[in-house]
C-alpha cells in the first residue's frame, strides 16, 4: 500500500503552497498533488473601479515580483482604449522588466533554490585555501582570498554553534542527497550572504522611474518620470549615471558569481538533468516590445508554444482566443454559473468561492474532488509550463543567436545533451542562461533610452485619450508580460467608464494548477512523478524541483478587525504527515 506525504507549506517560496505525494514501496513518486492554500480576490475587488486605477491594486497581488502584475494591466487599460505611449516610456518600462528579471532570477538562485544544493553545515569544514582555490579557477570575482572564506566561515560557526539557525533553520543538513564537497558548500553559502548584500544596491531603476522598491509607481499612458536634464525631479545626467552603475553591478555578478556557480554545482546533480518535467508542453507571452506596445509580433522574447518536446515548431498563441485559452474550476475552489465542466475565456470569466476543502486539523486533500484555491489553466484544452524554460525553449527554436550560443555552451559544459533541458536542471540552467541574456538586453535599452535623449524625443506620457469622456461605452483589453516566473495575462472588461469584469492568470496558476476536466494534471503534479526520496520524512528532492519553477502564489496575510487586533494568522510552519492509504 502507498505512502501518502503531505509537505504544507512548501518553504522557500512566495505565498502558501501544499504539495501531497503518493510513493510505492521504493519511495518513488506515482501520484502528486498541488494545492494553492490561499485565496486572492483582487478581481473583485477591482470591480466598478476606475480602470486607470487598476494597476495600484493589481501591483499588490504579489510582494516579490513588485512590477509585474502593475505592467500587465496598464497594458490591458492602454489595450482596451487604444491608448499608445512614447518611445522613451516604452524604453523606460523595458528596462523596469529587465531589472525585475535580474534581481528575481538571481535572489531565487541563491536565496530560494541555492540550498537544496548546497548544505550549510557542511561548509564547516572546508577548508577556506582550496574553496579560494575553486573561486578563483572559476571567475575574477575580488571576494576571493583564503581570509575571506574563512571570515565566513566563522560567522556561519557562530550561528551553529548558538544552537539558532536563524536564515539556515529547518533545513535537511546532512541528507545524502547533498553531494557537494565542503569547499563548494561554503562557496555557495558565502555567495548567499553576498547576494543579500548585492540585491539591496541593484533596484535603482526602479527607485528613479518609479521613485520607490517594492511596488514602484506607473501610470496609464506612459511612465510617471519625465526627462530633463536640469531638473533635479526628472531623469537627468546623474540618475542616468547611477543607473549605468546599477547595471555594471548586476552584469559583473551575474558574469563572475551567479553562472561560475551554475556551472561549478550542477555537474554533482546531473540526475536532475533528466528527472522533474511532466508535462513537455510549455507557452510564453512575450516580452520586452520594441515597436507599438500591443503588437505583440514585434517582441524581443516572442510569444510562442511549443508542444511534446517539439523543438522544430513554435506555434504562435493568441491570447484573445476565446476557443483556446480558458480556465476551468473541476477541482479548484470556485464555482461556474455554466457548471463546473465549463471552461471560461478571462474576458467571461468568474471568480466565485466555493470552498469545500479540509478544515483544521486538516486531513488529506479530497483530491477526486476541489481541491486548491488555484484555476486550470488550459490552451487548446492542454496544461501548459511557462517559466523560464519555456521562453528559452522558444528563443532556442527561434534562432536567438545568444540564447543558442549559451545554451550549446551550458550543454557543452555538462557535457549534456540537448533532450536534458527538459527537466529541474534544465530549468534551473535556463534560469541562468535568460538572467545573461537579459543583462545585455538591459544595457542595450540603456543606449537607447541616451539616443533618444540626445535626439530630444523626451515625452514619457500621453495624454489623448486620458480624459474618460473619449472612452467607448464598452471595451476590452489583454495586458501581458513575461514575469520572472512565467507568462501572465490581465484580462480587462470596461464598460461605462469603469470596469466590469477583471480577471488575472498567473505565472504559478498554470504551473501550480490542480488536475482539470480531462484529469491532466498540472506541470508542478506532472514533474514529481518518477522522484525516488532517500528519506521520505526529509523529501529534499520534492523541494530541488518544486523549487526550481520558482513558486509564487501570493502573499502571506493576517487578518485585522476594526480596531485593528490581529484575529488571525496564517502559519508559516512546516508539518510532514504521513498516512498509509
Amino acid at each position: 500500500m502507498a505512502n501518502r506525504i503531505v509537505i504544507d507549506p512548501v518553504t522557500r517560496i512566495e505565498g502558501h503552497l501544499r504539495i501531497e505525494a503518493a510513493l510505492d514501496s521504493e519511495n518513488t513518486i506515482t501520484e502528486a498533488y498541488s494545492a494553492g492554500t490561499m485565496v486572492r480576490g483582487i478581481e473583485n475587488i477591482l470591480k466598478k473601479r476606475d480602470p486607470r486605477e487598476a494597476w495600484a491594486f493589481a501591483q499588490r497581488i504579489c510582494g516579490v515580483c513588485t512590477t509585474v502584475h502593475a505592467i500587465a494591466s496598464i497594458r490591458a487599460v492602454e489595450d482596451a482604449l487604444g491608448i499608445k505611449i512614447p518611445k522613451a516610456a516604452n524604453i523606460m518600462r523595458n528596462m523596469i522588466i529587465a531589472q525585475q528579471f535580474i534581481h528575481d532570477h538571481v535572489m531565487h538562485f541563491y536565496i530560494l533554490h541555492a540550498l537544496d544544493f548546497v548544505d550549510v553545515v557542511s561548509a564547516l569544514e572546508a577548508d577556506p585555501g582550496k574553496t579560494s582555490e575553486i573561486q578563483q579557477s572559476i571567475s575574477t570575482w575580488p571576494n576571493s582570498s583564503p581570509a575571506y572564506f574563512a571570515e565566513v566561515q566563522q560567522k556561519v560557526k557562530a550561528i551553529v554553534d548558538s544552537g539558532q539557525l536563524s536564515l539556515f533553520s529547518h533545513g535537511y543538513w546532512g541528507h545524502p542527497a547533498y553531494k557537494l564537497p565542503p569547499e563548494l558548500n561554503l562557496l555557495g553559502v558565502a555567495h548567499y550572504l553576498e547576494c543579500l548584500d548585492w540585491q539591496s544596491r541593484v533596484t535603482k531603476i526602479h527607485t528613479i522611474f518609479g521613485g520607490k522598491n517594492p511596488h514602484p509607481n506607473f501610470v496609464v499612458g506612459g511612465v510617471p518620470l519625465p526627462i530633463d536634464m536640469n531638473s533635479d525631479q526628472a531623469l537627468n545626467a546623474e540618475k542616468l549615471a547611477v543607473i549605468a552603475d546599477s547595471i555594471k553591478r548586476m552584469n559583473d555578478f551575474i558574469d563572475q558569481v551567479y553562472l561560475p556557480d551554475l556551472l561549478a554545482i550542477a555537474p554533482y546533480y546531473l540526475e536532475y538533468a533528466s528527472l522533474g518535467e511532466g508535462l513537455g508542453n510549455f507557452l510564453s507571452w512575450g516580452e520586452f516590445p520594441e515597436g507599438n506596445l500591443n503588437d505583440l509580433d514585434r517582441l524581443i522574447f516572442p510569444r510562442g508554444v511549443i508542444l511534446n518536446r517539439d523543438l522544430k515548431q513554435v506555434i504562435t498563441p493568441d491570447p484573445r482566443d476565446a476557443v483556446k485559452m480558458k480556465e476551468f474550476v473541476t477541482h479548484s475552489w470556485y464555482k461556474y454559473r455554466q457548471g463546473d465542466e465549463a471552461g471560461l475565456f478571462p474576458w467571461e470569466g468568474e471568480t466565485v468561492f466555493n470552498y469545500t476543502g479540509p478544515k483544521p486539523p486538516y486531513e488529506f486533500l479530497k483530491v477526486e474532488g476541489k481541491y486548491s484555491w488555484l484555476k486550470s489553466p488550459r490552451w487548446n484544452e492542454l496544461p501548459m509550463e511557462v517559466g523560464p524554460l519555456a521562453r528559452v525553449l522558444i528563443l532556442y527554436t527561434t534562432g536567438h543567436e545568444e540564447t543558442v550560443k549559451l545554451t550549446n555552451s551550458v550543454l557543452e559544459a555538462l557535457k549534456a545533451p540537448l533532450p536534458a533541458v527538459f527537466s529541474t536542471l534544465g530549468r534551473t540552467a535556463a534560469r541562468a542562461i535568460e538572467t545573461k541574456v537579459i543583462g545585455g538586453l538591459l544595457e542595450k535599452f540603456y543606449d537607447e533610452l541616451v539616443a533618444e535623449i540626445k535626439a530630444s524625443r523626451t515625452e514619457t506620457f500621453n495624454s489623448e485619450k486620458w480624459n474618460p469622456g473619449s472612452w467607448p461605452k464598452k471595451a476590452m483589453g489583454f495586458g501581458y508580460t513575461e514575469a520572472p516566473r512565467g507568462a501572465l495575462g490581465h484580462w480587462v472588461v470596461i464598460e461605462n467608464k469603469k470596469i466590469k469584469n477583471y480577471q488575472v492568470v498567473v505565472p504559478t496558476t498554470w504551473n501550480a494548477s490542480p488536475r482539470d476536466h480531462k484529469n491532466q494534471p498540472g506541470a508542478y503534479e506532472a514533474s514529481l512523478v518518477g522522484t525516488r526520496l532517500a528519506r521520505p520524512e526529509q523529501p529534499l528532492e520534492i523541494l530541488r524541483t518544486i523549487h526550481s519553477f520558482d513558486p509564487c502564489l501570493a502573499c502571506a496575510v493576517h487578518l485585522i478587525d476594526a480596531r485593528g487586533q490581529v484575529v488571525g494568522e496564517v502559519g508559516t510552519g512546516f508539518n510532514l504527515v504521513f498516512k498509509s492509504d
